[in-house]
């Protein structure tokens, strides 16, 4: 029996994202080839699915920092957002969201070297913390995640960063289709 990669990507999947990927601005001054955008996907998915660090990465993957800057370069031109609101597009026309009941959680976590992006945490003897917080619809499908810092109000994350039940809703998205709207993406 033939063992797979799991942190290989399919023909199919590969197909789905590769449109999505920003094209890389030339390098007037050479250098190195850059790594293929689908080999760095793969490492970059191997990561997430394991949860390994990235220095741990298993080099015929690629070379940990230069995976870790594709990632962290993508993360900036937006393709992670841009395949959750395609991946979202898609389960709402096969599957349909389910907007009659949504829910909300959230968790703290410590971030010592969180910097300004962390709050004092209450439930912690104000340690510096996160709070991560979801919206999801009636069968659970991710609708908004948000982060802040771990003194902001549970009422005031949800409304100002996943979107308050009025942005939430499917009138609100009619012809909207593939834009946030107050954190609520669709």
């Amino acid at each position: 029996m033939v063992r797979t990669k799991p942190w290989e990507l399919s023909e199919e999947v590969w197909e789905r994202v590769r449109p999505l990927i920003p094209e890389r601005p030339p390098r007037p001054k050479g250098g190195r080839p850059a790594r293929s955008d689908r080999q760095m996907l793969s490492a970059i998915l191997y990561v997430l699915r394991t949860g390994i660090q990235w220095n741990a990465l298993p080099r015929e993957l690629g070379a940990c920092t230069t995976v870790y800057d594709r990632f962290r370069l993508w993360e900036q031109q937006g393709l992670f957002e841009r395949i959750w609101q395609v991946g979202l597009q898609e389960y709402d026309e096969l599957e349909g969201i389910a907007w009659q009941w949504q829910s909300m959680d959230g968790v703290m976590t410590k971030a010592p070297f969180g910097g300004a992006a962390t709050g004092a945490n209450p439930t912690d003897r104000g340690k510096r913390g996160t709070k991560r917080s979801q919206l999801s619809d009636g069968r659970g499908m991710p609708l908004a995640v948000s982060i802040a810092g771990a003194n902001r109000n549970d009422m005031r994350v949800g409304r100002d960063d996943l979107g308050s039940s009025d942005d939430c809703t499917p009138d609100s998205h009619r012809g909207k289709t593939s834009a946030p709207v107050s954190g609520c993406w669709l």
